[in-house]
């Protein structure tokens, strides 16, 4: 991974330089919490899980999506565009101890981006849930289905528009009280 540097700096005090914006593989990156979290967009997302692997991350430990339809309020770095839908995946270095979360902005007219199940297999079913209930596609999955849902449901009912339908609710007949 890379660091921050500090070139240009010199003759300034400590108050007049502001910290380097921290890259990892050329893609803006923070600590928060003693976790590196990395942004990316669906153009750059491959390769940049294919050179944390290469780095010895060998455990997707988890992997899910979030619709931000309606949140103004997040924050990102320079270089990343907001989109509506975020891929979020927690990546574990088991030899080194140490965990590094991506954020993937997808868009909402093209919710795709590839699959990791090539580089960590056990992403098979967090892919399949993240179709299902928000509609992101993760290209050569290869079995790209309903996982939770039944095969006819319509639409993914995690997204912020989803319709909310009502299902009448029956009460059993309450017993008599004396």
């Amino acid at each position: 991974m890379t660091e921050p540097t500090d070139e240009g700096t010199e003759g300034a005090t400590a108050e007049d330089v502001t910290p380097a914006p921290l890259l990892v593989h050329g893609l803006p990156a923070e600590e928060v919490r003693g976790q590196t979290v990395i942004h990316t967009d669906a153009a750059r997302y491959k390769a940049l899980f294919e050179a944390l692997r290469q780095e010895g991350y060998d455990l997707c430990s988890d992997l899910c999506a979030v619709d931000h339809l309606g949140n103004d309020t997040r924050v990102l770095p320079d270089g990343i565009a907001a989109e509506r839908f975020e891929v979020v995946v927690n990546l574990r270095n088991l030899t080194q101890t140490s965990i590094v979360r991506v954020r993937c902005q997808v868009a909402a007219d093209d919710p795709r981006v590839p699959t990791l199940f090539r580089l960590w297999p056990g992403t098979e079913a967090m892919e399949r849930e993240a179709y299902d209930l928000l509609g992101i596609i993760f290209d050569e999955h290869p079995d790209l289905t309903r996982i939770l849902l039944p095969d006819e449901w319509e639409g993914h009912p995690l997204r912020k528009d989803y319709a909310i339908g009502r299902v009448p609710v029956q009460f059993k007949a309450a017993p008599a009280t004396r």
